[in-house]
C-alpha cells in the first residue's frame, strides 16, 4: 500500500495554504527511467514508482528567486554542430578537465559518476538510495553517447532533488556536467550540489490523540519528531508507523493514523506538520472465536495465548499467538481478525485455520563405520487425538539394532509449551559394549524449547519402567535380566543467542535419575550429570566455543549396574575421532568397552565463517572410569577439522577427527555428519 505525505506550499501573504498536492513518499524501485526534471516555474511531475525512498512534494518557488533550485546544465539543441559542442563544468578547484569533444555525435564512451557538495549531509542511506536508483549508475561501465548521458543526468538531477527534499533541503541547487579528464579514457559526470538551508518543523500537531485520555502522553511519546527538528521524511514516516504500533499495543485495535500533512513556508524555511489520528475506542481482549474446531478448540487456543480476557488489547500478543499456532505444524493458512464484541468494552479474536497435511511417512537408510547398516521408517499422525495429540509408529532394522516403538505426544498440554509424552518400545541392540533385549514403558512432562521460541529455562520430569535381558564382558557370555524403575529429572538454562548456531552466551544443565534395579536382589543408585558450554565471539567471523561434561553414578558397582545404564564416551556428540562408546576401560578376550561409573569430557573449537560456509578446527578429550570420580590422567584426546554450511534452517556440519592417543582397535579417522553445531 502506498504511503504519502501531503504537503502544501504556504503562499506569502495568505493566512493558510493555498494549494496542496499529494506526493508519494515511499517509492518502489528499481525502474529503468525516472521523470525528467521540472521545468522552470512549474510543478514537479508525479514521480514514478522507484525504490523505497521518502519524499515531500511541494510547489517550487519561482526559479528567478534567490533560493530557487537551479536546473542542471543542459546541452544545446541537438543540431549537427551543437552535438559536437562541449558541456563544461563550472569553475572549481578540481583538477583541470578538458571539455567533451566528439568527432561523431554518435560516439560512445564509458563514464564515471561523482557527487560533490553533500559530504556533510549524505549519510549511508542517502548514498545507497542514489546508487540503487540512479540511471547513470545503472548504465555505468557501458559505453553511451552524449545524448544518452545528458538524459541520464537530467533524470538523476530530479532524483537528487527528491533525496535532498526527503532530508529537509528544499532550497537545494543541483548542477550536472560532463567532461573529459586529462589522461583518462572515460568521461566524468559530476553533480555539484549546494544543499542550502535545512528546513525545520515549526509545529507538530497530532489531532485526535486528545481523545485517548490517560494514554495520550504515552502515545504522543511514540511519535519522536517535535518542533525544531528537521523536516525529515524518514523520521516523520517512521514516527507515523511507530504511532500506529503504539495504538495497537495500548488497547486501540481499530486505530488509524492518516497521512502526514506538511505545510512548507519557503520564506521562513520552516514547515508545519499535521497528522489526523482516529484512535477509535479503547478495548480489552474478549473471547476467542474459532471458525471451526476440527484442529483446535477455542479453549485450547486460549491456553496457548499469552493474554487473558480483560487484558489490554495488544497486537504483539495476537502476533505471538499466530506464531505459536503456526509452530504446531497443523495449519496451512491462518487468519486472525479483531472484532468488536458489541459491549463497549471488549474485542473478540476471530480465528480461521485451514488444516495442513496431518500424516507423514519418513524413511532413512544409512551405513556407519562401527555401526553397520541401518534402515528406519516411521508413520506419524500429528493430530490423531485432537487437539495436538500425535501418534508415531517407528521401526528400525539394522546390523546392530532392531526396534519397534509407539509414541504418543501431546503439545501444549494443559498450558503453553508443556509437552506430554508416552512411549512403548521393544528393541534388540547389539553393540561392542553390550547386547540388550529391552522392553521400555516411559512417560514424561517437559517444557521444551524450539527455534521459534527459544527459552531460557527448560525442564523435564518423567518415569521409566524397563525390563532388559543383557550381556556384556563382565557376564562371561551369560545373560542377565534387569528390572529397572527410574525417575529422570532435568533442568537446563540456555543463555545463548541461538538454538542451533550459538555465537555468544552460555548454557548450563543438570540431570538426576534415581533408579531402583532388581537382578537377583534389589539395589538402588542415582545417575548425575552436569553439562556446560560457553560461546565467545572473537571477531565478526570467529566464535570460540568450549564445553565440559561431568557425570557420576552414586551407589552400587559397575558390574551390578545394567550395561545399558552406564556411562559411555566417544563419537560425534562426545569425543570426535573415536568410535561410538569406544572410550574407557575394556575387558574380556575381545577387549570390549564396558562403560563406567564416572564421565569427564571437554571440547574446544574455533568456528570460522566465510559467508554461508565455514571451517571448525577442534580438540576433544574425555574418559570413562569405573571409580566414583573420573581419572583425568587417562584422558583420550581427539582432534580434527570440520566444515559447515549455514543453511536457512541451521548449520549442516561435517567433522573429520583422528585420535591423538588411541587405544588398540581405535580407528585412524572418523567422520560425523549432522544438523547443528556439535554443542
Amino acid at each position: 500500500m502506498n504511503t504519502g505525505l501531503r504537503t502544501c506550499r504556504r503562499i506569502s501573504g495568505l493566512p493558510q495554504a493555498a494549494r496542496c498536492l499529494l506526493a508519494p513518499l515511499l517509492l518502489l524501485a528499481p525502474v529503468a527511467h525516472a521523470q525528467t526534471a521540472p521545468q522552470s516555474g512549474g510543478q514537479s511531475d508525479p514521480d514514478p514508482v522507484l525504490a523505497p525512498m521518502p519524499d515531500i512534494g511541494v510547489d517550487w518557488p519561482d526559479m528567478g528567486q534567490p533560493d530557487a533550485v537551479t536546473p542542471m546544465v543542459e546541452l544545446p539543441p541537438e543540431t549537427p554542430d551543437a552535438q559536437r559542442q562541449a558541456v563544461a563544468p563550472e569553475p572549481s578547484d578540481d583538477p583541470v578537465e578538458e571539455a567533451v569533444t566528439f568527432a561523431d555525435a554518435g560516439e560512445e564512451r564509458r563514464y564515471t559518476v561523482r557527487l560533490t557538495g553533500v559530504e556533510e549531509i549524505a549519510d549511508t542511506q542517502f548514498i545507497t538510495r542514489f546508487n540503487e536508483l540512479s540511471t547513470l549508475h545503472l548504465g555505468e561501465g557501458k559505453p553511451a553517447n552524449l545524448a544518452q548521458i545528458n538524459r541520464r543526468i537530467k533524470e538523476d538531477s530530479d532524483l537528487l532533488d527528491r533525496l535532498l527534499r526527503a532530508k529537509g533541503y528544499y532550497a537545494a541547487r543541483v548542477r550536472g556536467a560532463v567532461s573529459a579528464p586529462s589522461g583518462s579514457d572515460r568521461l566524468a559526470v559530476t553533480f555539484r550540489i549546494a544543499p542550502g538551508t535545512r528546513y525545520l518543523l515549526s509545529s507538530v500537531d497530532l489531532t485526535g490523540l486528545e481523545t485517548t485520555g490517560e494514554r495520550e502522553a504515552k502515545l504522543r511519546a511514540a511519535f519522536p519528531p517535535t518542533a525544531g527538528d528537521p523536516v525529515d521524511a524518514d523520521a516523520i514516516l517512521a514516527g507515523q508507523e511507530s504511532l500506529k504500533v503504539a495504538l495497537a499495543e495500548n488497547g486501540f485495535p481499530f486505530g488509524k493514523v492518516d497521512e502526514p500533512e506538511v505545510r512548507i513556508d519557503h520564506e521562513e524555511r520552516k514547515g508545519d506538520l499535521d497528522i489526523v489520528v482516529n484512535p477509535g475506542a479503547y478495548r480489552t481482549f474478549g473471547k476467542i472465536v474459532m471458525g471451526n474446531e476440527k484442529l483446535f478448540s477455542a479453549r485450547h487456543v486460549q491456553r496457548i495465548a499469552r493474554f487473558h480476557p480483560g487484558d489490554t488489547y495488544m497486537a504483539s500478543d495476537v502476533e505471538d499467538l499466530r506464531q505459536a499456532l503456526v509452530a504446531t505444524g497443523l495449519v496451512s493458512s491462518l487468519t486472525m481478525t479483531p472484532r468488536d464484541a458489541g459491549d463497549g468494552e471488549h474485542v473478540d479474536l476471530a480465528i480461521e485455520a485451514r488444516p495442513a497435511p496431518l500424516r507423514t511417512i519418513a524413511g532413512e537408510l544409512g551405513y556407519g563405520t562401527g555401526e553397520g547398516y541401518r534402515a528406519e521408517v516411521s508413520w506419524t499422525h500429528r493430530n490423531f487425538f485432537p487437539p495436538e495429540g500425535a501418534v508415531t509408529l517407528r521401526g528400525v532394522i539394522g546390523t546392530q539394532e532392531q526396534t519397534a516403538s509407539f509414541t504418543y505426544r501431546r503439545n501444549n498440554f494443559r498450558r503453553r509449551d508443556n509437552v506430554l509424552t508416552g512411549l512403548l518400545s521393544v528393541s534388540n541392540i547389539k553393540r561392542d559394549a553390550y547386547d540388550a533385549r529391552t522392553v521400555t514403558l516411559s512417560g514424561s512432562l517437559e517444557r521444551q524449547t524450539n527455534i521459534l521460541f527459544q527459552k531460557k529455562w527448560v525442564w523435564r520430569i518423567g518415569g521409566e519402567l524397563i525390563a532388559s535381558d543383557e550381556a556384556d564382558a563382565f557376564s562371561n557370555g551369560n545373560r542377565r535380566t534387569f528390572l529397572i524403575g527410574a525417575v529422570p529429572l532435568s533442568l537446563t538454562y540456555d543463555g545463548s543467542d541461538d538454538l542451533l548456531n550459538p555465537t555468544t552466551g552460555f548454557r548450563l544443565g543438570g540431570r538426576l535419575s534415581p533408579e531402583l534395579s532388581f537382578q537377583n536382589s534389589s539395589f538402588g543408585y542415582a545417575r548425575v550429570q552436569v553439562d556446560g558450554s560457553v560461546y565467545r565471539p572473537m571477531s565478526d567471523r570467529i566464535v570460540l566455543a568450549a564445553r565440559a561434561r561431568f557425570g557420576t553414578i552414586l551407589g552400587s558397582t559397575v558390574d551390578r549396574i545394567a550395561p545399558s545404564r552406564r556411562f559411555y564416551a566417544g563419537g560425534g556428540a562426545s569425543v570426535r575421532g573415536y568410535g561410538y562408546q569406544a572410550i574407557g576401560p575394556r575387558y574380556g578376550p575381545n577387549d570390549d568397552p564396558v562403560g563406567g561409573k564416572s564421565l569427564a569430557e571437554f571440547s574446544l573449537e574455533s568456528r570460522i565463517r566465510f559467508g554461508n560456509f565455514g571451517i571448525v578446527p577442534f580438540v576433544d578429550a574425555g574418559n570413562i572410569s569405573t571409580s566414583f570420580l573420573p581419572r583425568f590422567r587417562d584422558l583420550r584426546i581427539g582432534a580434527g577439522l570440520g566444515a559447515r554450511y549455514y543453511s536457512s534452517f541451521g548449520p549442516i556440519r561435517i567433522d573429520v577427527g583422528t585420535p591423538l592417543n588411541p587405544q588398540s582397535g581405535d580407528p585412524k579417522v572418523a567422520v560425523y555428519v549432522s544438523l547443528g553445531q556439535a554443542f
